[in-house]
């Protein structure tokens, strides 16, 4: 296999088979299949530049497209009938100066920017942090792995039980070097969720996909409408949700309002033949 399979995409909601969209189709509320990223690795939102640390070059570069917090997609994630994640949009972001002042060893940070995927990290203290960064773990400072983007203590979003401080810091930086085929993670998001949390479903692999979908990632775009796909495992549905945060919320409703129309185009086609 390795290098001679082709990956597989998520290239749109168009391709995701199955029913209509729960909250667009009142008369049909089952969800919908989800994607296997089971080949797939989302493209990390850090640029090459990180390795040369040009920070003022990078600055100017975000602030081209700053985050929008009324652009981001709320989620919730469920294991079975368990709440596991929920998106909290009310959370402050900062600068990368101002997120030093708050940081305690083995916190989770976000930054984030419009149009990105969002990158995760963990501070290990002494203004640094561990993370995963184009196919390598590193140990960068926070200010240099900002890249001029704000960002956010994301502790809360995962409601497992964390590891200790001092674990989540070990668990870290016993990685830092491990690149390409030694990695155990698709993203950045998992590798730092694996560090605070430890648990198997952050991994490739950590999951065997047979049987029914367990998981349910439930997309909230209003009080009234709502869109639930089902997976097999957790780290498909991590992939799912950084691809949504990466084209932001109008994009998605979008692809689900496509979806919609060409779903109740091939009907129509049915009947009439």
């Amino acid at each position: 296999m390795g290098n001679q399979v082709e990956k597989l995409t998520h290239l749109n909601y168009a391709e995701v088979p199955t029913s209509d969209p729960n909250g667009f189709e009142p008369d049909d509320n089952g969800p919908r299949i989800g994607v296997s990223y089971i080949f797939s690795n989302d493209d990390d939102d850090q640029d090459e530049n990180l390795d040369r640390f040009s920070s003022e070059k990078n600055m100017v570069n975000h602030e081209e497209k700053p985050f929008d917090p009324g652009d981001q997609l709320e989620c919730s994630i469920f294991y079975r009938e368990e709440c596991v994640y929920e998106t909290n949009t009310g959370a402050e972001t900062q600068s990368a100066e101002s997120l030093l002042n708050k940081c305690r060893p083995g916190d989770l940070l976000e930054f984030v920017n419009t149009g990105q995927y969002p990158h995760w990290a963990v501070y290990v203290g002494d203004f640094q942090v561990v993370h995963l960064h184009r196919a390598e773990i590193k140990n960068n400072f926070l200010t240099d792995v900002s890249q001029g983007k704000k960002g956010r203590i994301v502790n809360g979003l995962y409601r497992y039980c964390a590891l200790p401080p001092e674990v989540i810091v070990r668990n870290a930086l016993d990685h830092v070097g491990s690149r390409d085929r030694e990695l155990y993670w698709r993203n950045s998001e998992c590798f730092a969720a694996w560090c605070r949390f430890g648990k198997r479903e952050f991994k490739i692999g950590g999951e065997i996909r047979i049987g029914k979908q367990p998981y349910r990632l439930k997309l909230l775009f209003s009080e009234k409408k709502n869109h639930v796909l089902e997976f097999q495992s957790l780290e498909d549905v991590i992939m799912e949700k950084r691809r949504n945060d990466q084209i932001g919320k109008d994009a998605v409703m979008q692809e689900l309002a496509n979806h919609l129309n060409t779903t109740n185009e091939i009907k129509e086609d049915h009947f009439t033949n």
